[in-house]
């Protein structure tokens, strides 16, 4: 995740660089994908779920037994998500739970659908969710279709103002793609007529349903233009001094677009703190920061490696995966990492940390080949226009098992 509003900050209140802690001291934010059962049926949905429920998914006594160990293992924050996450059949039961082990920071991922029906956001207030994350894909019926459900906007939209009716933190999440890119100002202005406090811009990752539609992932040129937006929206807010906050995820290259446009607007000494401040951050988290936990138990780098699997909580705990001797874990900590083709020569790779690994291997094949939803030209990261370019080959879903390393 890319924290743009955080950065831009920086450029006019300095503070310390922070740095992170050696691979071995970081904790991870884990994303629990509780169920994958949903009442909704997003075209881009990377769990592809529906509305039925799937076996295999954790039993109430092994997902209290995942809480415990996250909570002793100490995370700084754990995401609750899915499918809907409401519609798992002890979702208050574990919500309950999580929040008297008193994780640090606990969130709601969830499609917003629910948060209306009486009673709902009542109980997410009372449990003190830090944030509450809504997905849409525009206004009306744009989002409509993306979701499958006619009418999905306007009980998501229910679900905004209920919580923020409660003093719940509310942020939109948006995954922008070729059919809706027009929609990125609307949203933009519905965050601010709704007093939303964080708007998120999701790429589009190419797994599940996602992956799909990878036609869709709009050109570098449409991704240019929608980042130059956030820009000016999110600077316009920092410069009034009003609270909504903008992040962008699943494309590292967004921090170096920033820092393009920095340096045309600010002295060299701030755009050099500002980077200090990104080489820190370290960009791409897979594996590191971040880990996720799909509805079976099975662990993986982050949400959108499913085709990858550390191993199972049914068999030994979070914990123990995560600080095993996992291959993939390891090269994925590794800074730099064994990049390849335009990211293995880019001039910024120690900001964006190689972006999406996943784009790269459902591309090629190779986890470590060039991201290809990096829209930043080779002049802007520094790299020779004859540089040899790998050969795309689509890739077919290698096993979950952990001894397909993908080396």
């Amino acid at each position: 995740m890319f924290r743009l509003t955080q950065y831009m900050h920086q450029l006019v209140e300095p503070t310390p660089v922070r740095r992170r802690g050696t691979p071995g001291s970081v904790k991870p934010v884990v994303i629990w994908n509780l169920t994958r059962t949903c009442n909704l049926k997003c075209r881009h949905c990377y769990t592809v779920s529906s509305d039925h429920v799937f076996p295999g998914e954790l039993t109430h006594e092994q997902a209290l037994g995942v809480l415990d160990d996250l909570s002793a293992f100490r995370i700084p924050a754990l995401i609750l998500s899915g499918g809907e996450p409401l519609s798992r059949f002890d979702f208050w039961d574990l919500a309950e739970r999580a929040r008297a082990l008193d994780f640090r920071h606990l969130s709601l991922s969830t499609n917003g659908t629910k948060l209306g029906e009486p009673g709902v956001a009542d109980r997410v207030a009372a449990l003190g969710f830090d944030y509450v994350g809504i997905s849409l894909d525009g206004i009306g019926a744009t989002n409509d279709w993306f979701r499958g459900v006619e009418g999905a906007f306007a009980n998501a939209l229910a679900g905004v103002r209920a919580c923020k009716a409660r003093g719940v933190k509310v942020g939109l999440r948006f995954t922008i793609t070729r059919d809706n890119g027009d929609q990125l100002p609307l949203m933009l202005d519905l965050c601010e007529s709704e007093g939303v406090d964080k708007f998120y811009l999701s790429h589009l990752v190419y797994a599940g349903r996602g992956d799909k539609h990878r036609g869709e992932d709009q050109e570098h040129a449409h991704t240019r233009r929608a980042m130059d937006l956030l820009i000016e929206r999110g600077w316009d807010a920092v410069s009034q001094g009003r609270p909504l906050e903008i992040v962008t995820g699943n494309n590292d290259a967004d921090a170096v677009w920033f820092m393009r446009w920095a340096e045309r607007n600010f002295d060299a000494a701030t755009v050099a703190h500002v980077r200090e401040h990104l080489v820190a951050w370290g960009g791409n988290s897979s594996g590191l920061g971040v880990a996720n936990i799909d509805p079976q138990g099975k662990v993986h780098p982050d949400t959108y490696w499913s085709d990858y699997t550390v191993g199972s909580v049914k068999e030994k705990p979070f914990s123990q995966w995560w600080t095993g001797d996992d291959p993939m874990l390891a090269t994925l900590r590794t800074r730099p990492r064994p990049l390849k083709g335009r990211c293995g020569a880019c001039a910024f790779k120690d900001v964006c940390g190689g972006n999406t690994r996943i784009r790269a291997l459902q591309l090629t094949g190779d986890p470590w080949a060039e991201d290809p939803a990096c829209y930043m030209s080779n002049a802007e990261i520094g790299v020779e226009d004859d540089l040899e370019r790998l050969t795309v080959r689509p890739f077919r879903g290698k096993s979950h098992d952990p001894a397909h390393r993908f080396f």
